[in-house]
This record gives C-alpha cells, sequence and structure tokens, in this order.
C-alpha cells in the first residue's frame, strides 16, 4: 500500500495505479487542497480501463462518496464516473452512476448501501470512467463500522440457539425479545395479543404491506343522470383533454379536448361522493376563459383552490403571428372565475406556444414546472418531414405569487449529468416531500427515449436514474406507447399506465394495457398487470368490460389520499374509425393486505394454536375456546382457514415448544426487518 490516512476516524488506504502521471500520484487524492492544482492524481492514459480502487482498513457499510475539487473550475473534473463496492475486487456491486459539476464546490453523493432493505459491506471501493483524462483533486466516504456485521452475526446466531432452547446463554438478551418469551416458554396468551392490536397502532405493517403485490381492480364509473338532460349530463367523447382532481373534496376537473372534429371548451367537475358529473361551463371563452383547445396541460393547487392551464395545439391552416401567442389562465375555484395571467408567456421571459408538454404544482413554494413539449411554428405542420427541425421547449418555473418565468435548463442535444433533451409525449411528476421533479419517456423527433431522471428543485441538480441504455429484459415499461403518470410521496411510488402508441406503424394487432410502479426508495419496477387485448376479444362481452380497452389521447388523474386513479376518455386507435373517441370513465384501486386484515390474521394464528394446545390438555375448554374466540377471527370465506381449525395438536412438550416457535416465526414477517431476525441460517454454513 502507499498510503493511509485517517479522515472522520476511517481509515483509507489506495492501490499503486501505474498508469498515474509521476507527480499526480494517488495519495494526492486523500489530501484536501483546493488552492493546489498540483494536488490531484490523473491518469496517464486517455484509454479504458480507467479506475482508482480504495481498500478500507476494515469492511463497513459505505453510504456516501465526497468529491473534492480545484478552487476554479477544471477541464478535467469528471463528467461521468461510476462507483463499485464489495467484499473483494473480483465481485463488486454497482453504487452508483453520476457526475460532477465543472465549478469549485464539493460534491458528495449517497451510495447504494442496501439490498432487500438490508445494509451490505464493503473492503473495495473503486471509482472509474471510461474516457478522457481521469482525474481526481480529493475524496472521502462515510461509513459505517463493521460492528454492523458483528451485531448481524449475533442476530443470526441468537435464534438458532432459541429454536434449539439454548436459552441461558441469552438471558439478558431474551429480555428485549418481549414476543418470543411470551409465546416460547410461557403461556401468557392474552397478552401475547395485547402485543398484536399495538402492532396496528404503531404501524408495524406498514413495511410487509409495501412488501406485497398489487391486485389492480378497475371499475367502470356509471355516473347519475340530470333527469331531462339525458347525454349532456356528462362529458362527452373527446381525447386530448386535461383533468386534475381535488383530493380534499373529491372532485374530478375536466376541461377540452378533441371530439374527432373540432377542439372543446366545455369545463366539467365529477364529484365522486355523489357520483355526478356538473357542467361548469359549456364555453369558457364566453366567460372571460381560455378557447377550445386539445394538447393543453392543466396543474391544481389544492391549498388555494386554483387551476392553471398552459398551451395547445394549433392547426397549421390557422397558425400566425396572432394565433401562436401562448396565453396563460386561471382558474379560481371558489369564485368560479377565470383569469388571464398572460397573453403571451414568451414575451414574459415563459415558453413559447407549446402542446404535448408537462405542467406541475409546487403548492408549497407557490411556484409551477413546465417542461419539454414541441413549439408550434409558423413552417408549415409539424407532420411534415420536409419541414425544418422540430423545436422543443425546455425546463421552466413560474412564480405564480410574483408572476414571472425562469429559464432553469434549456433544450439540450448533449448528454451531460447535467443536461436534460427536451421531448413530448413525456411524464413528468413532483414529488412534495422531497421536492424533486420525476421525468421519464417521451419522443424526441423519430426517436423514443427511454431515460429516467429527477431534479431537485431547490438545489437545481439533475440526478440521471437510468441513462435508457440498459436491456431490463421487461423490466421496465416499453417506450413508444403513450405512458400516463401518477405519483404518491406517501409511499414513494410512481403509477404508469401504458397504453397504446400513437405512432400508426408500431400498433400491434395483439396490443394491451400494461401498469407499472416504480419503488423510488428501492430504485425499482414492477409490473402489476399486463391485459392482453386481442386474447380478450375472444371473451364475451361482460368480461370486456371489465377494464379500459387500450388507448391514447386519454387522461389519468390519482387520488392519493384515497388511493384512486381515475380515467377518461381518449383514441382506442380503430384504422377504421380514425375519427372515434371514448367517453368511459374509470376507477381503479391498488389493493394490497389491509393492516386490518393483517390484525385479525395474526389474531387468528395466536387463538389457534392456542387452540390446539387446549385440545391436547382439555377437550372441554378447547371447544368453548374454539366457539367463543377463535370463531370469531376465523375468514370463513377461505376454505384454507376454515380448514385448518380442525388440525391435530401436539401433546408432546418439544412439540408444542416447535409449535409456538413455528408461530412466531411465522408472525414476525409482518415486521420490519430491524425487529426481526435475519433470514441466513447458520446451519446452512455446515459442510457435509
Amino acid at each position: 500500500l502507499l498510503f493511509t490516512v485517517r479522515e472522520n476516524d476511517y481509515i483509507w488506504s489506495t492501490f499503486p495505479i501505474y498508469t498515474s502521471v509521476s507527480f499526480y500520484i494517488t495519495r494526492n487524492i486523500l489530501v484536501d487542497k483546493p488552492n493546489d492544482q498540483s494536488s490531484r492524481w490523473s491518469s496517464e492514459s486517455n484509454y479504458p480501463p480507467q479506475y482508482l480502487i480504495l481498500k478500507l482498513e476494515r469492511p463497513s457499510v459505505v453510504q456516501s462518496i465526497t468529491f473534492g475539487k480545484y478552487e476554479k473550475t477544471h477541464v478535467c473534473n469528471l463528467k461521468k464516473f461510476k462507483v463499485f463496492g464489495g467484499m473483494n475486487e473480483e465481485n463488486m456491486t454497482d453504487l452508483l452512476s453520476s457526475g460532477l459539476k465543472n465549478d469549485y464546490n464539493k460534491e458528495t453523493f449517497t451510495l447504494k448501501h442496501k439490498i432487500d432493505e438490508q445494509m451490505f459491506p464493503c473492503r473495495f471501493i473503486k471509482i472509474g470512467k471510461s474516457v478522457i483524462v481521469f482525474l481526481l483533486f480529493f475524496f472521502f466516504s462515510v461509513s459505517i463500522s463493521d460492528s454492523f456485521c458483528f451485531s448481524t452475526l449475533v442476530s443470526i446466531k441468537l435464534p438458532c440457539w432459541l429454536t434449539a432452547c439454548f436459552l441461558l446463554p441469552f438471558g439478558k438478551r431474551l429480555k428485549k425479545t418481549n414476543l418470543a418469551r411470551l409465546l416460547r416458554w410461557e403461556e401468557r396468551w392474552q397478552l401475547t395479543l395485547l402485543f398484536s392490536f399495538s402492532f396496528q397502532t404503531d404501524g408495524l405493517f406498514n413495511q410487509y404491506i409495501s412488501q406485497q403485490e398489487y391486485k389492480p381492480r378497475w371499475g367502470q364509473i356509471i355516473p347519475k343522470s340530470t333527469k331531462g338532460d339525458g347525454e349532456d349530463s356528462r362529458p362527452g367523447m373527446r381525447g386530448g383533454h386535461q383533468m386534475v382532481i381535488d383530493v380534499q373534496t373529491e372532485t374530478v376537473y375536466l376541461f377540452g379536448g378533441w371530439d374527432g372534429t373540432q377542439d372543446l371548451a366545455d369545463f366539467w367537475a365529477y364529484s365522486v361522493k355523489e357520483n355526478q358529473w356538473t357542467c361548469i361551463s359549456r364555453d369558457t371563452e364566453k366567460e372571460n376563459g381560455p378557447t377550445a383547445r386539445s394538447c393543453h396541460k392543466m396543474c391544481i393547487d389544492i391549498q388555494r383552490r386554483q387551476i392553471y392551464t398552459l398551451g395547445r395545439y394549433l392547426d397549421s391552416s390557422v397558425r400566425n403571428s396572432k394565433s401562436l401567442k401562448s396565453d396563460f389562465y386561471r382558474y379560481d375555484i371558489d369564485t368560479n372565475t377565470w383569469m388571464l395571467l398572460s397573453e403571451d408567456t414568451a414575451t414574459d421571459g415563459g415558453p413559447k406556444l407549446v402542446f404535448d408538454h408537462q405542467m406541475c404544482m409546487d403548492s408549497e413554494k407557490h411556484m409551477i414546472y413546465t417542461f419539454g413539449g414541441r413549439i408550434l411554428t409558423c413552417n408549415g405542420s409539424v407532420d411534415d418531414s420536409r419541414a425544418s427541425e422540430p423545436q422543443f421547449s425546455g425546463l421552466f418555473a413560474f412564480d405564480c405569487q410574483c408572476r414571472t418565468w425562469k429559464l432553469l435548463r434549456e433544450d439540450s442535444c448533449n448528454a451531460g449529468p447535467e443536461d436534460v433533451q427536451s421531448r413530448i409525449g413525456h411524464c413528468m411528476l413532483f414529488h412534495s416531500k422531497n421536492r424533486c421533479l420525476y421525468m421519464f419517456g417521451g419522443q424526441r423527433s423519430k426517436t423514443y427515449l427511454n431515460d429516467f431522471f429527477s431534479c431537485d428543485v431547490d438545489s437545481d441538480h439533475v440526478d440521471i436514474i437510468s441513462d435508457g441504455t440498459k436491456k431490463d429484459s421487461g423490466m421496465v415499461p416499453m417506450t413508444g406507447f403513450t405512458q400516463r403518470a401518477t405519483i404518491d410521496p406517501e409511499l414513494n411510488e410512481i403509477h404508469v399506465l401504458s397504453g397504446l402508441s400513437k405512432d400508426k406503424e408500431k400498433r400491434e394487432e395483439n396490443v394491451r394495457n400494461s401498469f407499472w410502479i416504480y419503488d423510488i426508495v428501492r430504485n425499482s419496477w414492477s409490473c402489476v398487470y399486463k391485459n392482453d387485448q386481442a386474447a380478450k376479444e375472444n371473451l364475451n362481452k361482460s368480461l370486456q368490460e371489465e377494464e379500459p380497452c387500450p388507448r391514447f389521447a386519454h387522461q389519468l388523474v390519482y387520488d392519493e389520499l384515497h388511493k384512486v386513479h381515475y380515467l377518461f376518455g381518449g383514441n382506442p386507435g380503430k384504422p377504421c374509425s380514425p375519427k372515434m373517441r371514448l367517453d368511459d370513465f374509470w376507477s381503479l384501486k391498488l389493493c394490497r393486505p389491509s393492516k386490518e386484515y393483517l390484525l385479525r390474521h395474526c389474531k387468528y394464528l395466536i387463538r389457534k394454536h392456542r387452540f390446539e394446545e387446549k385440545a391436547q390438555t382439555d377437550p372441554l375448554s378447547a371447544l368453548k375456546y374454539l366457539q367463543n374466540d377463535l370463531f370469531a377471527t376465523v375468514d370463513h370465506s377461505d376454505p384454507e382457514e376454515t380448514k385448518e381449525v380442525s388440525g391435530d395438536g401436539f401433546s408432546d412438550v418439544d412439540h408444542v415448544y416447535a409449535q409456538r416457535t413455528q408461530l412466531f416465526d411465522t408472525l414476525v414477517n409482518f415486521f420490519p426487518d430491524n425487529m426481526t431476525p435475519p433470514k441466513g441460517n447458520l446451519v446452512e454454513l455446515i459442510t457435509l
């Protein structure tokens, strides 16, 4: 080893790298000297592979990494890099893919340090990149010492001794495992039941519930009709419309769209509680509101009860200098009035007239963010391939209080860590808790994009979650299909409904809906369901009506308080009926086991085992217990539970203890990992 240094009580050392420039040696990165340009390590070669390996004095859980920089901007600052870690050099885990800003500020990055919610240690850290000269000024890391490994070892050993009844060596430790003590060697069943009640109220079921697969439950909504109004009592067929939802009042607002022949200017509100549509306005233009439009965007400020709308699509035949102005409106729900905020946002420092963009509201800071969209020009139709190159709008922020626009990111064709490519048909969502915008998918010219990135609106930092180059074998939503996305900040989940492609050449006979969920914490996608439409056409009509058909130009909103999605309208893409639009209305609930279900199930398991023990020693008491206590917790619609109640018990003391141990092992599956033994088993380490 060349050199060791103690940084924040953690000892690091570097391996000798033969490609180092003679006076830019590796140990330079262990000292923070931002005013000394020579205090850095630089590789001698431009050819890959280029990397630096650091060896820790002891195994640690490495949580973050910090890069220092020269006091001035430097051309060799790492634009892209990757960090790997592991217990040996041959087997390392990908911990981070990111890049540095070309400035003089230190940058700290969080490293992946958990797999399946379990922390893992590293002994080696590898930093590498593939192009240009590799240069580092200063580096340090924050980690957890190997006491974590020792604690995990003890936690694995403890249940092994408990199972074998070796209790004496762990007397003090066992005092903390109340549930195990109550169940395994003390017959205190009522107190155990009290424990199970507290599990629900303390939120200890939350982790288990979050790890269960969702089961989608679609339901077609048939709203009440106002007497005498007929079909006019609800919105008609359309696509390219916009919807927002007020989760406090459970009200869905719908505005505009295209019915196949013309743009619409009607404005509707749907009350979930009353199951009824109300027409707020047949023509908003007559009430000082926006003109008829489609492919626009809306967002809602729930705190102030205001709705904003921006953008629209115009046919090339009606485009001129006057019609291409980007008007910007706000609707006040309480006063039922529209206000024109800007006749042309481009002249106010905002975006030009765009369509197929995205817009999000930050109610806390009273800000609106818009990103992407195709800029409309007078240079012919947007569908004319011979026209000039399409223009796309960048990332803008609008201060609702000051009524001022700010350009945060211009459209960029570069692929740098802080660059974003504008696009159309993409998804953008705002996470109100971590204050990040999440953007993914979309189309740029004829290229379908599959990247996924976030932007911290407070620090203006872009984090590339996925550059879209990895082949994930169908484990991510497919590109080229219309995607509608929602976000649940409480659950840290992004929901994506993938439907029909707008591109006629990409439409297949076997089209299908698919619903995906992205777990922000675990950085993982999961597919809730896929619907094979071709197969469904062979079924009867009643089954076809169980869920919506694939489509595009539809709208999807999400009630994060009541955990319900709402979908309306769209274009089914029928070649034989190109003007056909839909007016069906659907709700979608993603179902998991509830806390109440788990509490009942825990009570059932505990009482079932209690009954089995009683049956061996006091049959009459067991019968009374079955009729009064166990019967109340059985799910009689579940044939398995009903059958289990008649199972045989054990009279042998050792078998009773084993039975209680099995019950304990079953119950702990419902609780957080930090309260349960690790999944490892020392017996599996024995070589036979």
